[in-house]
């Protein structure tokens, strides 16, 4: 058996098991019903999850993955949450608080029905009703609450489009702080109401100075959060984010903006650890999806991404910065017409590492860089310096990865001198230019393991 060949079946096995792993893991508190016959099928074939230790370790030696499992029974174990119905709950209607849904400002009816809903013991639910649009400034629904809430969006909350009602938060427009246990859901729609920070955007008049814009729907300090089944549209910038949580669903979302809104992201994980985000819709223009530093057994499956930036872990290291990010799986995803497909963007002068990162099944149509790891990241006018230092980027495997690419470079690795890439591997990868032509693959400082079933192949030294 040839070396090469050695290589790649460490590889396959290695995402093998990492995903069954994964998945088990995350599904054995609750698994949803669409993966039931999925564990069972494992199981059947002789998997026994308990037999493995419970430490994922991974050691690179000369771009091979060695010692490869050891695993980590801490991924994604969420803890079950029930939902709340009418019958056997409080339920706290905005309208009984004074919101009255005619384009005046309901913040305070809002403000009022969150204390007496999150002050109240038992199951509650805090209903916002059908086919009515509330306008709301900025909003903070502060916890610990009494209560685990459910929260039932049915209509539409619509954000106040005055830029001076945002004078003492230009971050913020919805935020739940510090709210455990929380449900929301309904089929309603959140409404950023953005274009007028688009407009004012440096991004778009140059001439502009850069300032903050809100994020939509923001989530801190939270823990034990299930999200889904809303539309969330047209944000100031960031659309949905999760910051400093922990144990996070989120599911059946459709997040839409412009192409053009600039830094529009539509989910943003920063500092969160065990979420999961499956079968969601989103088009936006930037990052469908952005997993930034401090997050850790992150998964997202069954994404639909396009137009934006398509799936991104980073921005990493910016302004010399530490950044740590680990145990990252997209598993199932389809991207149409974005600009990158999967992608690890790291500034020159940080430190830190993303490490032990999956990206598998995935299809590509007309995605400008399908493949691409850039750790010479660099989003201002004037061009980066040069750097020594930057953040390790190893033990990234891609597996099943199909399509075309809107450029002639499919697959781009863009790797530091001094912190090359390690332990890059994979496996049954096609990727062709559109119009059938063939693409190629620019690997620059990068130790990787490649299948005879991946095109285009990095060019042998």
């Amino acid at each position: 058996m040839s070396v090469q060949t050695r290589q790649v079946l460490v590889v396959i096995y290695f995402i093998i098991l990492f995903s069954l792993f994964s998945r088990y893991n995350t599904f054995k508190e609750d698994p949803p019903s669409s993966y039931n016959n999925y564990i069972e099928e494992v199981m059947a074939a002789g998997y026994d999850p308990q037999a493995y230790l419970s430490y994922f370790s991974t050691i690179i030696e000369d771009g091979n993955f060695m010692d490869l499992i050891k695993l980590r029974s801490e991924i994604l174990s969420l803890q079950r949450l029930g939902t709340i119905t009418s019958t056997s709950a409080q339920t706290v209607n905005v309208d009984d608080f004074g919101a009255t849904a005619d384009g005046t400002d309901d913040t305070e009816a809002f403000g009022k029905a969150w204390k007496e809903a999150c002050s109240s013991e038992g199951a509650v639910v805090l209903e916002v009703p059908q086919e009515k649009s509330y306008l709301l400034k900025p909003i903070r629904f502060s916890g610990p609450c009494k209560s685990n809430l459910t929260i039932q969006i049915y209509g539409t909350i619509e954000a106040s489009d005055d830029r001076s009602d945002y004078k003492e938060d230009s971050r913020h427009w919805l935020t739940f702080e510090n709210v455990d246990n929380l449900l929301i859901e309904g089929g309603g729609n959140i409404n950023g109401n953005g274009k007028i920070w688009w407009d004012n955007s440096c991004k778009i008049n140059k001439h502009l100075p850069c300032k903050d814009a809100p994020t939509a729907l923001t989530f801190y300090k939270s823990k034990n959060l299930i999200v889904r089944n809303l539309n969330i549209q047209d944000a100031q910038q960031i659309h949905v984010s999760f910051d400093k949580c922990t144990n996070v669903q989120a599911s059946s979302l459709t997040v839409k903006a412009p192409e053009k809104s600039p830094n529009t992201d539509g989910i943003h994980v920063t500092h969160t650890q065990n979420i999961q985000i499956t079968n969601s819709v989103i088009g936006t223009g930037d990052d469908c999806i952005s997993i930034v530093s401090g997050s850790k057994n992150v998964q997202a499956m069954d994404i639909t991404c396009g137009p934006g930036h398509g799936i991104s872990i980073g921005s990493l290291g910016s302004g010399n910065s530490k950044a740590y990010v680990s145990n990252v799986t997209v598993d199932g995803a389809k991207l149409s017409g974005t600009t990158n497909g999967v992608r690890i963007k790291t500034w020159q002068g940080g430190s830190g590492t993303a490490s032990n990162i999956i990206f598998q099944n995935i299809e590509m149509n007309n995605v400008r860089n399908p493949i691409i790891i850039d750790q010479n990241y660099c989003d201002r006018h004037k061009p980066c310096k040069e750097q020594s230092s930057a953040v390790q980027v190893k033990n990234v495997a891609y597996k099943n990865i199909k399509g075309t690419s809107a450029s002639e470079v499919a697959i781009k690795f863009n790797c530091s001198k001094n912190r090359p890439c390690q332990g890059i591997a994979l496996q049954n990868v096609n990727l062709q230019e559109q119009g059938d032509r063939a693409a190629k693959a620019i690997c620059n400082n990068v130790k990787l393991s490649e299948g005879e079933d991946v095109f285009p192949q990095c060019p042998r030294p």
